[in-house]
């Protein structure tokens, strides 16, 4: 059993923010998986869904951000769902705006969201699907950066890294992380480059 965690906040205030990335990821797998995540469950809206040979439970956490950890340890417990089986999704102001890396493990980078999963789980071991929102532009406070909805000239970048962070989660799934971190970061750090001047 694999439990795909997206992380951002409950309520249509938030629903289009920053911070709220791994709730749109997750809808947006759900939608290709026949899924709806609206079950309700250890204070998460949940669903199940099969992906080839892996059952998988899909989950947003209803708590805020910074009491992510406690609808996830509930649902683990009632899964059965090892750590290294966890894979969350979650927004990152180190990447800039339609880059989408995988990692295993790591610190929580003062992501409020990681912090408590962190405490909570008792490891950093599980795996993560990296969301890149871009820094804040000078002045801005970054609780309020993420805070705020994504502008109307980043919608089409948006939608595109979405679409990318969902093919991140399906490799990772089908694949197994190892794999799909070199799959999807090498695809990333080529992006990044541009093309070849040579």
């Amino acid at each position: 059993m694999q439990l795909v965690v997206g992380l951002g906040n409950p309520g249509g205030r938030y629903a289009r923010t920053r911070h709220n990335v791994g709730f749109m990821v997750v809808d947006r797998v759900a939608r290709r998986w026949g899924a709806s995540v609206e079950r309700k469950q250890f204070k998460a809206l949940v669903d199940s869904a099969r992906v080839g040979s892996q059952s998988v439970v899909l989950c947003k956490p209803q708590t805020y951000m910074n009491l992510s950890g406690e609808a996830v340890v509930s649902l683990r417990g009632y899964y059965k769902v090892e750590p290294e089986d966890v894979l969350v999704v979650h927004d990152d102001v180190d990447l800039p705006l339609g880059d989408v890396r995988l990692k295993k493990g790591g610190g929580h980078g003062g992501h409020n969201g990681l912090r408590d999963l962190q405490g909570r789980l008792g490891t950093a071991g599980f795996g993560r699907v990296r969301v890149g929102v871009s820094r804040p532009p000078a002045g801005w406070d970054t609780a309020d950066y993420v805070l705020a909805d994504f502008r109307d000239d980043e919608q089409v970048l948006l939608e595109d890294s979405l679409d990318l962070a969902a093919d991140a989660v399906e490799a990772a799934l089908t694949s197994g992380l190892q794999a799909a971190m070199q799959k999807v970061n090498s695809i990333a750090s080529g992006a990044q480059a541009g093309p070849s001047r040579s």
